[in-house]
């Protein structure tokens, strides 16, 4: 039987790193559903260090944006963590954004072709011992339907709950009934009891994924044609800083998770209703300190 708790996020901020692991024990034992470790600060040595610090729990890249090194040194390292792990780590990749590929100094190709060249080319080394279920990161549904055909699941981030059934709808059933198959969204979370403060948060978190394209793109086929265009405007006027105030409440509802701890855990169940196995809480404090964030959810779960 599935946990009902949510999976959560964890970053290895510097100078917390063992403090990390120590929390990430700490979610292992409070029985949260997996761990879900974002592209910050070396995800991978991250899990690295998960299979050895943890027992049970399934931890996950969330994702390993597939242009950061080789597909043979992804190959190698994740056969590692899978083996080391007792088969516990799911490789979460995706082709990110703009930002990451500036960084990153790359030029990507077209996405949906260079996942299907990753993964091929992932799965062609031999003599490496066993590999970890693939998971693609995907919101549209060209995306989804590849993690359909090609790996074990796929994880939206920031994907709209009441959009998902649409989304869903470019598997399979025999995917979408195939409880082996991952389906998990990473939701930004802040749990607080007032709900002004909370939404604060969350509009300034978000105001950084409403600034790429792609999820503009996304969001506007979910139905918010007109906050995205409003959002444009402000980008092409340099007006960025006005950009939160166009993040409805019906959007921020729609797609992050906010208020008392009571709310949070109901809305955890409607995502599922909507059609996601695993949701993931990326949790958020008003004092941005990831700590803090992570206690407010333990607090929240306790019982």
């Amino acid at each position: 039987m599935p946990s009902l708790l949510p999976a959560l996020n964890l970053i290895a901020e510097p100078g917390r790193r063992r403090a990390t692991l120590d929390i990430a024990r700490e979610i292992e034992h409070r029985g949260f559903a997996g761990i879900s470790v974002s592209s910050s600060y070396a995800n991978m040595a991250l899990c690295t260090g998960l299979a050895f610090a943890t027992e049970r729990i399934a931890f996950a890249t969330a994702i390993a944006p597939i242009y950061a090194q080789t597909v043979e040194e992804f190959a190698h390292g994740a056969a590692y963590i899978h083996e080391i792990s007792g088969g516990r780590f799911q490789f979460g990749i995706g082709v990110a954004h703009g930002p990451s590929h500036v960084r990153m100094g790359v030029t990507p190709g077209r996405p949906l072709a260079d996942i299907r060249a990753f993964v091929a080319k992932f799965r062609s080394y031999d003599k490496i011992g066993g590999l970890p279920p693939i998971i693609l990161a995907a919101l549209r549904k060209r995306m989804v339907a590849l993690a359909g055909e090609i790996a074990e699941g796929l994880v939206f981030a920031n994907g709209s709950r009441s959009h998902m059934a649409e989304s869903l709808s470019a598997l399979s059933a025999q995917k979408r009934g195939d409880p082996n198959f991952f389906i998990g969204n990473r939701i930004r979370t802040c749990i607080c009891d007032d709900i002004a403060e909370a939404k604060a948060v969350l509009r300034r978190t978000m105001t950084h994924y409403a600034l790429l394209p792609y999820y503009r793109n996304y969001w506007k086929e979910a139905g918010y044609t007109e906050e995205m265009g409003a959002i444009e405007d402000a980008i092409a006027g340099k007006r960025e800083a006005d950009i939160p105030k166009y993040l409805t409440d019906r959007w921020l509802a729609d797609t992050t998770l906010f208020g008392s701890a009571a709310k949070v855990r109901d809305d955890i169940e409607a995502w599922r209703a909507a059609g996601i196995r695993t949701p993931v809480v990326v949790p958020l404090s008003a004092d941005g300190n990831q700590m803090t964030a992570l206690r407010q959810v333990f607090e929240a779960f306790a019982a």
